[in-house]
């Protein structure tokens, strides 16, 4: 990557492609997820060395829980583990981590890992990585107008004070610059109910490799694309 390059703030990442790696390898989908979940480590590496300073990583969307049950099991299992390997990772990396998405419908022991989680690793200074667990963009808005609505009934905030800010500080991402680069591996090219009232003004980038061959390389060329586009008016640059 050239030295001028700018690099995002914030980048976030729909993680897609792990049951298609798998099978093309002849293999179950879990060993794709288990693949992936190690992809999600090696990529907060780079991203920091890299200069990115927020990661948002969608691991499991409110529409998951559909997936076979013994698919969603095995994801519950691998979340069980990655939190104890992330709290390592963490501890190492000076990394702060938060999760966000509705945490009630998770087991009471992944509830707990979260929190220990969350709160050993506030106070840390390097890459701030929100991972997106039982998430769901229009979820996390009815939470947040749920949450508003509170407020108006019992007179603490009165409907005409309700603005842009209001909102963004009652969603999950309370204090997270909105993403400037949304990266989607394994050719898909929609939102899929994601960060949608973050998203409004983020880049775009659509990669045909599968989330667990995503490297430092095809990082690299996210933020590259990235560069070619012109923020201000919108479009390629000329």
């Amino acid at each position: 990557m050239g030295p001028n390059m700018e690099i995002p703030n914030h980048v976030a990442i729909i993680l897609d492609g792990n049951g298609r790696w798998a099978r093309a390898k002849g293999m179950p989908r879990n060993y794709g997820h288990v693949q992936g979940a190690k992809t999600v480590e090696k990529i907060c590496e780079e991203a920091y060395r890299m200069g990115i300073r927020y990661l948002t990583v969608y691991a499991f969307s409110t529409e998951n829980w559909n997936r076979p049950q013994d698919e969603v099991d095995a994801l519950m299992g691998l979340l069980r583990n990655y939190m104890k390997t992330c709290l390592k990772t963490a501890a190492k990396n000076n990394m702060c981590v938060r999760v966000i998405g509705d945490k009630t419908r998770l087991d009471e022991d992944i509830r707990n890992r979260i929190a220990q989680l969350e709160a050993s690793t506030r106070e840390n200074t390097g890459l701030h990585f929100q991972i997106a667990l039982n998430y769901g963009g229009r979820d996390e808005i009815v939470r947040a107008v749920r949450e508003l609505a509170k407020q108006v009934e019992k007179g603490t905030l009165s409907p005409g004070r309700i603005t842009e800010e209001t909102i963004s500080e009652a969603l999950d991402t309370a204090g997270i610059p909105e993403p400037d680069l949304l990266i989607r591996t394994c050719n898909e090219q929609r939102i899929s109910n994601f960060l949608l009232w973050q998203l409004a003004y983020t880049e775009f980038y659509f990669t045909p490799v599968a989330w667990p061959d995503f490297s430092k390389e095809e990082l690299e060329k996210a933020v590259e694309a990235y560069n070619n586009r012109d923020r201000k008016y919108g479009g390629i640059k000329e």
